[in-house]
């Protein structure tokens, strides 16, 4: 755009001028390319301040007290004038906001946007996923119906298998020895003021971070060496106008789900009747999966392991940093294939192994289950991972960022197997089951 004619839109714009107080003024133009980011972070943004808004409206409506919070969803969604939809609304955005925040994860990992200078805003995007876990997690239990009370049930009860500490900070986190007043109490304070307050400001932090910097990484081939000076553009109305049409989509995009599909709710929660199965909500379901398969303790190991190893993925010594290229290289792209398939292969086969053919009560009958379940199988994942990484230096001449990115590969197709294995395919006591 002219300088003149850049200027003399700023003046008819006086929004557009607020908003470049938070945004460069100018933007490398290669990294407006639709397919560099897929538009995830807005939609992230505009997921979050949809959640704000109608959390809002629901708290004019909502009881947060076993004998009233029930009651008064059903009134929120029967006697108010769009009642139904704010809680739709509330409730699709908050899932699609998970969704969406990990397919930015994704993206931001294979393009390379979490090598220097940006290593710490990858510590503090991973940290805001956490915090969106947890606000989900509260605010599931909110509903005060079977399936909140049943799900909740399942989360919290983990939290006991944490060496040493775990019955203590499940005492803490419930406000007592069981699921009660004192824990919806508890959840509504963090879903309502205390995680959205801390998500609001690690955005903040997030977003500045970004600017320091030095903005996206610019998308280039492997071949292609990064430019020096690259063509730039006016944030306004070029990225601005990108942005408001993506928030715009978000917003429709939710808008029509709350329409055609109502927010799960079943009877009032029964604490004397469990249902079977009992599933944790989906996005825990991962780790549900493993609990199946490993002892608790080191299910729960394992979660926090990786958990680690993802805040760590930056801090690795690599030899290169090749920001802005999909998959780091072509060999890059072809290890993650292979990972990609040998975790799909690898996962269904033990899934299917433990529940049909392996009985390790049986087959190691003198082992403890902490052995014979969790350091055992622990053993075998961690020496499958690390094989993994051979084969990928050895074999296909894989430098360490490839190799270690063929890992993330590996463990990344694995949890979404096992998330989509415990979502869809266990059924009645936990047994494998076709869900059609």
């Amino acid at each position: 755009m002219p300088p003149a004619t850049e200027k003399r839109y700023k003046t008819l714009n006086p929004l557009g001028t607020l908003v470049l107080h938070f945004r460069p003024r100018r933007v490398p133009e290669r990294t407006l390319r639709f397919t560099l980011t897929w538009g995830l972070g807005g939609m992230a943004a505009v997921l979050v301040l949809l959640q704000l808004f109608s959390g809002t409206l629901l708290k004019f409506a909502y009881g947060p007290l076993p004998t009233q919070a029930y009651e008064s969803l059903v009134r929120l969604q029967e006697g108010f004038l769009f009642g139904r939809l704010v809680r739709n609304m509330h409730f699709w955005s908050a899932n699609l906001l998970v969704v969406v925040v990990c397919l930015h994860g994704l993206r931001v990992f294979f393009s390379g946007g979490f090598h220097p200078p940006r290593r710490l805003n990858w510590v503090v995007g991973l940290s805001l996923f956490i915090l969106l876990l947890l606000s989900n997690l509260t605010g599931y239990l909110l509903p005060w119906d079977q399936l909140a009370y049943w799900a909740t049930t399942i989360c919290v009860g983990v939290l006991e298998y944490i060496p040493l500490v775990g019955s203590r900070l499940q005492q803490v986190v419930l406000g007592g020895p069981q699921i009660g007043p004192a824990t919806l109490r508890n959840f509504f304070a963090l879903h309502t003021a205390v995680f959205p307050a801390l998500i609001v400001m690690l955005m903040a932090f997030h977003f500045w971070r970004v600017r320091k910097a030095g903005g996206l990484v610019i998308p280039r081939a492997p071949a292609e060496e990064p430019e020096e000076k690259p063509a730039m553009v006016p944030t306004q109305p070029d990225l601005l106008l990108r942005e408001a049409a993506m928030a715009l989509a978000v917003i429709a995009g939710v808008l029509v789900l709350s329409l055609i599909f109502d927010a799960p709710m079943g009877q009032p929660a029964n604490p004397g009747l469990s249902p079977n199965p009992t599933k944790a909500p989906w996005y825990f379901a991962g780790i549900q999966e493993l609990l199946v398969h490993f002892h608790p303790s080191f299910a729960l190991l394992i979660t926090a392991a990786l958990v680690f190893g993802l805040f760590c993925l930056p801090y690795l010594d690599y030899a290169e940093a090749p920001a802005g290229v999909w998959f780091a290289s072509a060999t890059g792209r072809r290890t993650a294939l292979i990972a990609a398939a040998a975790a799909a292969l690898a996962t269904l086969l033990v899934v299917a192994l433990d529940e049909y053919a392996l009985d390790t009560s049986t087959m190691l009958p003198n082992l403890h289950p902490a052995v014979s379940l969790g350091l055992l199988p622990t053993v075998l994942l961690a020496a499958a991972l690390a094989g993994l990484y051979a084969v990928m230096v050895k074999k296909f001449q894989a430098t360490r960022l490839e190799a270690v990115q063929a890992v993330f590969v590996f463990l990344a197709v694995g949890w979404v197997l096992l998330t989509v294995t415990c979502v869809f395919f266990r059924g009645q006591g936990m047994k494998l089951r076709w869900p059609f």
